[in-house]
């Protein structure tokens, strides 16, 4: 499975990006442009079920995996995945083995199923049916343009892949060892990653670091925030 790609940029360093639940290539449309001025080639792709990427409710995580590394050169200066990214790169990462890895807001331990059909039924059932004005009204914290790529992207989103991924985690621990320089970036206070959890990750060798917003969608939400707390990592 090869999946839809979005490029900026046609530096000599490349740059991938995988986006989170519900999202899509578009969801850096202001990430790529800013990395692509730095020098860096930026791929970001579909995952399967999001934005171009056909839905594959019956593939397993791993199959997710495959599909990034089948698309994406080997052995980028950079990999940065959020939420159900960062799962996907975790998973990807001793294959792909980037120069450096970047996990944003991660759910690395995923929850036992009962805990997760809560989740999805309160959160992403709930989102999916959600009209462009109630999208709007329930993302004050957002630019204008951040709202609509939310919309539109959330339109193309296959909810029955992202319910087969979870489903088929449920309960597991996928934080990957640290074979590459690896940080988490977490919102304060994070809703996926508990305090304890990150201490453990630091001790492990991954450097975390703190935006202090508690949105999980940094990168819409606080721009300036997230892109400060790749300093050193770019």
């Amino acid at each position: 499975m090869r999946l839809h790609t979005r490029e900026w940029g046609s530096g000599d360093r490349v740059a991938v990006l995988v986006h989170g639940m519900g999202a899509s290539s578009r969801a850096w449309w202001r990430v790529g442009p800013e990395l692509a001025g730095r020098g860096y080639r930026v791929i970001a792709v579909d995952l399967p079920g999001h934005g171009g990427s056909a839905p594959a409710p019956d593939a397993e995580p791993a199959e997710f995996a495959e599909a990034l590394l089948a698309t994406v050169p080997a052995k980028p200066a950079l990999a940065l995945g959020h939420s159900m990214g960062g799962m996907t790169l975790a998973l990807a990462v001793e294959r792909l083995l980037p120069e450096r890895a970047v996990y944003s807001e991660p759910l690395f331990r995923v929850p036992r199923l009962d805990v997760l059909e809560a989740f999805i039924t309160r959160d992403m059932a709930r989102t999916k049916g959600l009209s462009v004005e109630q999208l709007f009204a329930e993302r004050p914290q957002w630019n204008d343009e951040a709202r609509e790529v939310e919309a539109e992207t959330i339109a193309a989103w296959d909810l029955d892949t992202s319910i087969g991924f979870l489903h088929r985690l449920a309960g597991q621990d996928l934080s990957p060892p640290p074979v590459v320089p690896s940080m988490i970036q977490l919102a304060k206070p994070s809703r996926v990653l508990s305090t304890a959890f990150a201490a453990e990750l630091a001790g492990r060798g991954f450097e975390v670091r703190e935006v202090a917003h508690p949105d999980h969608t940094l990168h819409y939400a606080d721009h300036a925030g997230f892109m400060g707390s790749l300093d050193g990592w770019l």
